[in-house]
């Protein structure tokens, strides 16, 4: 009989052939299946999935109908790149995703392999449309790891560091967090606060009429899970269609269903982007993004401007998004994470409203960041949510933190009720023991998470 190999024998040899920058580190397993919400290690451990690959498998892991699908395919046509001709799959796709888009008259899409190069074909996009240069984004967002894409984050430093210079003509702003605001600052104060920090640069070095896209995360996810506040979205959307600057969003982690609505904007009535980017969990976690746009926009460039060899690949992109688009409404997941989701906020703000540690519960659908902080100050606490996390894993679930003190919580939007309340009762019992004073730091507590 074949003996298995342990998870650190595998991890072990993986070590020496592979880069640390490629991997943000929390705990030393290695996946060697999943089903739904369940993923199981090369030791045969289950975990309760709560964080559905970096919301990339909505669908759940080997979801029946996607692995069909791409097995189906797989046996017809496993790749002709569509930079030269279409395929039966990603033709059917393209209108489909386009009909989805929350963008009003005609829509066109372009794919790509990834969030990253869906982000950096926003910006050709954008500048090709508008004969513009300047791209106007906000700090705390994750947009994606190529140069383009991370000339426009700020999520971490590690996403600069040693790498400059980086994409010229990219200006950020203020994000307008919850931990930026005032004590005793109310809404509206605050709102006007941060919009006139938005303002500061249009008003000292940046011409308007020189900005191409105002780019924004409506719920900034690797940022902490955090919805712009509706007042201040409306302001910053009217400065963009008043001064002819194209407004773009990035629903590469918040789309799919995952907010409770196929789009996160839909949380923002109103407001109609005139880019946008997809990705993750458009096609279950196969390699493919979109970025779906009003049609004279993405008539601005010709073509070979934006091609990937394998994007809209017929197997791994496009027989799974369309798979993923039939169980999104079949299995009415939409709906789904909207009832969940709130199931899951009461279960938070009870947590909260028992243990002082809980700073803030954001729930937006089955999609949420949950702030731990130290009682005395308010502040984060990077060392009781390392507890925690490290905590959760051990008793069965995977769960991980954001800007070092909150945790991430996006499980599959197939999560079955009796698996949701399981996890829940591993969150409790975790918050319970941190209270008690019984949870410790992990050996290697200094690696884990974002830098």
């Amino acid at each position: 009989m074949e003996e298995k190999n342990s998870n650190q024998q595998m991890l072990a040899a993986e070590e020496e052939a592979f880069s640390s920058a490629a991997r943000i580190k929390y705990y030393d397993i290695v996946i060697d299946k999943g089903r739904g919400a369940i993923i199981t290690d090369v030791e045969g451990h289950d975990y309760i999935d709560l964080l559905a690959s970096a919301s990339s498998t909505n669908t759940g892991h080997a979801h029946p109908k996607v692995v069909k699908a791409i097995a189906d395919q797989a046996a017809r046509l496993i790749q002709y790149t569509p930079a030269y001709f279409a395929n039966s799959q990603a033709a059917r796709l393209a209108p489909r995703l386009a009909a989805l888009a929350p963008i009003s008259g005609p829509v066109e899409v372009a794919w790509g392999n990834s969030g990253s190069d869906a982000n950096d074909a926003i910006i050709k996009f954008a500048r090709a449309a508008t004969g513009r240069q300047y791209i106007v984004s906000f700090t705390g967002a994750y947009h994606g790891s190529t140069y383009g894409s991370m000339a426009i984050s700020s999520v971490t430093l590690n996403m600069s560091r040693k790498m400059g210079p980086l994409l010229p003509g990219v200006v950020k702003v203020p994000f307008p967090s919850p931990w930026d605001k005032l004590a005793g600052e109310s809404d509206n104060q605050f709102v006007d606060r941060m919009y006139k920090a938005f303002l500061q640069p249009f008003e000292t070095y940046l011409p308007a009429e020189e900005v191409a896209a105002i780019v924004i995360e409506p719920i900034q996810g690797d940022g902490g899970i955090i919805k712009v506040p509706q007042a201040y979205m409306e302001k910053i959307y009217a400065f963009a269609k008043q001064n002819g600057i194209l407004f773009a969003i990035d629903e590469v982690n918040q789309g799919m269903g995952r907010t409770g609505k196929w789009w996160s904007i839909q949380h923002f009535p109103g407001i109609e982007p005139d880019l946008m980017s997809v990705g993750k969990s458009l096609a279950s976690g196969m390699p493919l993004s979109a970025v779906v746009g009003r049609k004279e926009i993405m008539e601005a460039l010709g073509p070979a401007a934006n091609v990937y060899t394998t994007a809209g690949n017929p197997v791994t992109a496009a027989a799974a998004a369309n798979a993923t688009l039939d169980v999104i409404e079949e299995e009415h997941l939409v709906e789904r994470s909207a009832k969940l989701g709130q199931k899951a906020k009461d279960f938070f703000d009870q947590e909260q409203a028992k243990h002082d540690f809980v700073g803030d519960a954001r729930l937006y659908g089955l999609n949420g960041g949950i702030s731990i902080v130290d009682p005395a100050t308010g502040k984060g606490d990077v060392e009781a949510t390392t507890k925690l996390m490290y905590r959760i894993f051990e008793v069965g679930a995977i769960i991980i933190s954001l800007r070092g003190n909150i945790l991430r919580f996006q499980p599959p939007l197939v999560i079955t009720e009796e698996q949701l309340d399981k996890a829940f009762a591993i969150i409790d019992q975790a918050f319970a023991e941190l209270a008690a004073g019984k949870l410790s730091l992990p050996s290697n507590a200094e690696e884990l998470g974002w830098e």
